[in-house]
C-alpha cells in the first residue's frame, strides 16, 4: 500500500490508504476500550477518516462528471466509529471498518446506493437496494416478476465485471403475494430481501488514487440495475 503522508481532516485529493488504516483496525479489534480509542484517535483521524473523506469527495466528482447520479457530502457520507450496542449482545463500542454511502442525494437511507467498506478482512464495493422498506421492496419484487429480462441483463453486466449479487438473507418460500413466481426465472430474485450487487476491493488498489477510477467503472456498471430499481417505485 502506498507510504505517501496521510491526508489533512478536511477532504482533499485522494493519494490512496496507508498500510497504517488497516492496522489501526486491526489493532482496534483488540484493543475495545474508550482509553486506547482516545489514545488512538489520531491516527484513526488521519489515517481513515480523512483519506476515506478525500475519496468521497474524488468519487463523486467523478460519477458527477460521467453523469452518474450519485452523490455525498464528504463531511456527512462516512459512517460513524461507534456502535449502536443498544440491541446487540455483542458490547464492543468501536466497529473495526469504516464505510460511507454515496447517493441520488447524498444521504445514507436513500433507495438505492453505493456503499465503500474498508476492512483488513476484506474491503468492498456495493451496489443497490439493501433491506429497503416493505412498500420498496415490494414494488422492487413486481419488477424482478414482470421485467425479468431487463434485471437479468444487468446482473449479467455486473458478473462479467467481477462483482455477485448478494445471496445471505433470501427467504427461503416465496413472499406472499409472489406465489406466482414459482418455476420462473424471477422466483430466485423474488425472494431476496435486498437487490445488491458486491465487488471486493483489491488491498493493492486500496493505496492507489486508482480507486476512485474503479469504483466510478463499478458504479457505472451498476447503473442499470440501479435504473431498474429506481423505476420499479
Amino acid at each position: 500500500m502506498s507510504r505517501k503522508p496521510a491526508k489533512p481532516d478536511l477532504p482533499g485529493g485522494f493519494d490512496g490508504f496507508r498500510a497504517e488504516a488497516l492496522r489501526f483496525f486491526t489493532d482496534l479489534a483488540e484493543n475495545q476500550d474508550k482509553a486506547w480509542f482516545e489514545a488512538n484517535r489520531a491516527v484513526y483521524e488521519h489515517e481513515v477518516l480523512a483519506p476515506l473523506r478525500s475519496l468521497v469527495a474524488a468519487l463523486a466528482s467523478e460519477l458527477s462528471r460521467r453523469k452518474i447520479p450519485l452523490t455525498a457530502d464528504p463531511l456527512k457520507a462516512v459512517f460513524r466509529i461507534h456502535r449502536d450496542v443498544r440491541f446487540s449482545k455483542d458490547k464492543s463500542p468501536y466497529k473495526t471498518h469504516a464505510g460511507a454511502i454515496l447517493s441520488r442525494d447524498g444521504s445514507k437511507d436513500r433507495f438505492g446506493l453505493l456503499y465503500v467498506h474498508i476492512d483488513p478482512k476484506g474491503s468492498f464495493a456495493a451496489t443497490g437496494f439493501y433491506q429497503p422498506e416493505p412498500r420498496l421492496l415490494e414494488a422492487l419484487r413486481t419488477s424482478m416478476f414482470e421485467e425479468t429480462p431487463r434485471l437479468l441483463d444487468a446482473i449479467a453486466a455486473l458478473n462479467t465485471a467481477g462483482a455477485e449479487m448478494m445471496r445471505e438473507d433470501a427467504l427461503i418460500r416465496l413472499p406472499r403475494g409472489f406465489e406466482h413466481a414459482a418455476g420462473t426465472p424471477a422466483a430466485a430474485f423474488v425472494k431476496l430481501r435486498s437487490l445488491v450487487a458486491q465487488k471486493p476491493i483489491p488491498l493493492a488498489a486500496l493505496g492507489s488514487a486508482e480507486l476512485v477510477t474503479q469504483l466510478a467503472d463499478f458504479a457505472e456498471t451498476s447503473l442499470p440495475l440501479l435504473r431498474f430499481g429506481w423505476e420499479s417505485v
